[in-house]
């Protein structure tokens, strides 16, 4: 049994480029609560958390960026060349990163929580775990992963890649294995069967609920979630919204929902909006938003944003980012009024939310800013 009484817990791990996360996610959308504990573990080591001073202490001050942060790129070549260095290291950070889970757990409402961490049979947390899920892709799909997603030259993808221990050891260890190596829907498939079959067991599941919104008269709005069976109507929507600026086919929604949510808007019955938001590391990160051009942004997005900022808060996000092209960012009496800031990266101050939203900037949109809770998980020293 798991640490946590009520909750049925899942560790989740697999090599690299094999699908953990969108593993995660699309058991988030079936109703879990994920953990990402490696980004715990560089929240662990941030300027601003607890983990940071030890680290400092035990590698010197040589390893720190311009900013004053931990440089993870000079940090790694330490660790990873050194088993023994590598020891000292998570001597540090795996007790921070197994409190914030705990913290994470407890206050989470869902009863079934996804624990996934790429060293979980190696780390502590893997006696804690009911069950063990293992993703599996092909070398070959793993190297195309790696080249074309995160655009490494072959030689250095090849590296990472002999670089972790043989799939096969997590394999025999493994509860449950989710091959990763076709489409996103037979992936779906696979974790959706798991789902019934082993949880419904061993956990009284509850049957996902629709949004609690009042009986809409005619001509009022209301807001409904997406699932991926609409994934035709939100490609057909994006299409005609962004007048064929975007051009979305159904694999391509597929595909999206291994990364983020979606948000109808709808007015009899007839989808008229969209939204797109992801939750990743504690951040909240709007970046689709798709109304028609008759709809009144003051009367759209209040409805869109407290939904999203709900879901959010149930997640335990810290912050809503939302980040708008610039002719919605002009409208800037709307955003204020939800409790949005116009931010520039650096303002934001706390490294992880940085780079929650650095990966979003350079493609030209524009930040806004809203904090969801005061407390966060890593608190400062």
């Amino acid at each position: 049994m798991s640490a946590w009484p009520g909750k049925y817990v899942i560790g989740l791990t697999g090599n690299i480029a094999t699908g953990k996360s969108v593993v995660r996610k699309m058991l988030e959308h079936l109703g879990a609560y994920g953990i990402d504990a490696d980004a715990l573990g560089h929240r662990a080591i941030a300027k601003d958390a607890p983990g940071y001073q030890p680290v400092l202490d035990e590698f010197g001050k040589w390893i720190l960026a311009a900013d004053g942060q931990i440089d993870r790129a000079k940090l790694a070549r330490v660790v990873f060349n050194d088993p023994e260095a590598m020891k000292r290291l998570e001597a540090i950070v795996h007790p921070l990163v197994r409190q914030a889970v705990d913290v994470l757990i407890r206050r989470a409402k869902e009863k079934v929580i996804i624990i996934e961490a790429i060293k979980l049979i190696e780390s502590p947390l893997r006696q804690s775990c009911d069950a063990l899920w293992v993703t599996y892709s092909p070398p070959e799909v793993q190297l195309a992963r790696l080249m074309q997603k995160r655009g490494m030259p072959e030689e250095a993808a090849q590296q990472r890649i002999k670089a972790q221990p043989p799939q096969e050891e997590k394999l025999s260890v493994a509860d449950i294995i989710i091959r990763n190596d076709g489409s996103f829907e037979n992936t779906w498939r696979q974790v959706s069967a798991f789902w019934q079959q082993e949880l419904a067991a061993v956990v009284a599941l509850e049957p996902a609920l629709p949004l609690p919104t009042a009986v809409a008269g005619k001509g009022e709005l209301m807001v409904e979630r997406a699932r991926p069976r609409h994934a035709n109507e939100i490609a057909a929507l994006i299409n005609r919204l962004s007048q064929g600026r975007r051009r979305m086919t159904h694999e391509d929604v597929m595909a999206a929902f291994g990364e983020k949510a979606f948000l109808f808007l709808k007015m009899d019955g007839k989808p008229i909006g969209l939204v797109g938001w992801q939750v990743e590391n504690l951040v909240s990160r709007t970046d689709d938003v798709y109304l028609e051009a008759s709809l009144p942004l003051s009367k759209a997005m209040p409805l869109l944003m407290e939904e999203v900022e709900r879901a959010s808060r149930d997640l335990q996000c810290e912050v809503s980012l939302l980040f708008l092209p610039p002719a919605l960012a002009q409208q800037a009496d709307v955003w204020r009024s939800l409790g949005y800031e116009l931010r520039t990266i650096q303002s934001l101050g706390v490294r992880a939310w940085q780079e929650a939203a650095a990966e979003k900037i350079p493609s030209g949109l524009v930040m806004f800013f809203k904090q969801l809770r005061k407390d966060r998980v890593m608190r400062p020293i």
